[in-house]
């Protein structure tokens, strides 16, 4: 973990109301959600978010939710020092050790919207109803750009999903040392962009000799240029009328953090540009004006293929936004719907296919069916299966 601070970013750690673990950690309790919440969660909140009914295993105990300020870098910028924020959520028991689960949050395009707001992220409160009300301490980074931090949004930027995710987990294991509890099992999860960051996060865990007891993730785009040119070269007919925002978001990510002025100008129409920028940046705009038709947002030639994988916006989301090319020792699960608008099928049993295909096949990892279910509703269906399997692991 980075612990170098400039004196401009210790000081943002330094509020009244934190509580200090090192120079670079600081965490405040924000709130306590009794059983009885976690289960509405369950049965009534989560059914009428994701439009799926699920039986779900019933929280059994309260949480104590805590946001987490850690001191990070960004790979990307060499190594600039940043701040980022996460939620840790501490079962309310006798216990002092529990399995720790992170759980890494899809696209949001609201900055709050996020594992340290959890009033305002539906799919954290998921994560917290079946995991952390059933004994897990569950983590989760809130990426660079969102939460607290005063970055700009690191949409699908490799590096620094990995760095905020492996910093979250140091600085919540320095946050229990603390209070005198251990988490020494680790599981790790997420859905949609949180699929990608989850893989992500594996290949950095594992090449810093971290043990991870499993990983699981729904609806994972773990190759950004298949899902990208898929929606460009060959589109579904079901294909979702938000994945404009997917090339708006990357896009200016790119630019920002690989140091490419115009790069979403090379890709956006001209027409759309403002209102773009003003949705990645987070700044008041009209989502009536983004356009649900790609090829209104998206410049004529980029459906050209050989266009878009020699431009510079292809070549980096080639080079540096996949997922899944490394021998992966940890065991794998990959959760994909049938029916998905945003995942395509093959996209979503994408990492088994490549690890298979070497040599004799490597079989840590699993792609698993979760039916005819929507993007939403495959992860609501996969969690309980995690549940169970982490469970048998634990």
């Amino acid at each position: 973990m980075a612990l170098f601070l400039g004196v401009a970013a210790s000081s943002q750690l330094a509020r009244a109301d934190q509580v200090q673990v090192t120079s670079g950690v600081s965490y405040e309790l924000i709130g306590r959600w009794d059983a009885d919440k976690l289960n509405q969660i369950l049965k009534t909140d989560t059914p009428k978010f994701f439009g799926v009914t699920v039986t779900y295993t019933p929280a059994r105990n309260a949480v104590r939710l805590y946001r987490v300020t850690y001191a990070s870098v960004i790979p990307e910028m060499g190594n600039k020092p940043t701040i980022a924020t996460g939620l840790l959520a501490i079962p309310d028991t006798s216990d002092t050790s529990f399995p720790m689960f992170s759980y890494q949050h899809g696209t949001v395009y609201g900055k709050e919207q996020v594992p340290s707001f959890p009033d305002q992220s539906p799919e954290t409160q998921l994560a917290l109803a079946q995991f952390a009300g059933q004994g897990y301490v569950v983590i989760g980074a809130d990426y660079f750009g969102m939460g607290q931090s005063k970055e700009p949004e690191g949409y699908m930027v490799k590096g620094s999903h990995q760095q905020a995710t492996y910093d979250m987990v140091m600085a919540s294991r320095a946050v229990l040392d603390q209070m005198k509890l251990t988490a020494p099992k680790l599981f790790i999860g997420g859905w949609s962009q949180g699929g990608f960051v989850t893989m992500a996060f594996l290949e950095k865990l594992e090449s810093a000799g971290v043990p991870v007891a499993a990983a699981a993730t729904a609806s994972a785009p773990a190759d950004v240029f298949v899902a990208l040119s898929g929606f460009l070269d060959f589109p579904r007919k079901n294909d979702a009328d938000w994945v404009p925002t997917l090339f708006i978001l990357s896009s200016f990510a790119f630019e920002n953090y690989y140091g490419v002025p115009g790069l979403a100008r090379s890709l956006l129409n001209d027409a759309y540009y403002d209102v773009s920028r003003k949705a990645y940046e987070k700044q008041p705009f009209d989502a009536a004006q983004i356009p649900t038709d790609l090829r209104k947002l998206v410049r004529t030639e980029y459906f050209d293929p050989q266009f878009f994988a020699a431009s510079a916006y292809g070549r980096l989301v080639l080079e540096k936004a996949n997922a899944y090319r490394w021998i992966i020792r940890s065991p794998v699960r990959n959760y994909y719907g049938e029916a998905d608008e945003a995942i395509s099928t093959g996209l979503g049993q994408i990492v088994m296919t490549y690890q298979r295909a070497i040599g004799s096949g490597n079989t840590k990892i699993e792609a698993i069916s979760t039916g005819q279910t929507s993007h939403r509703g495959t992860y609501a269906t996969a969690i309980p299966q995690w549940k169970t399997w982490f469970d048998s692991l634990k």
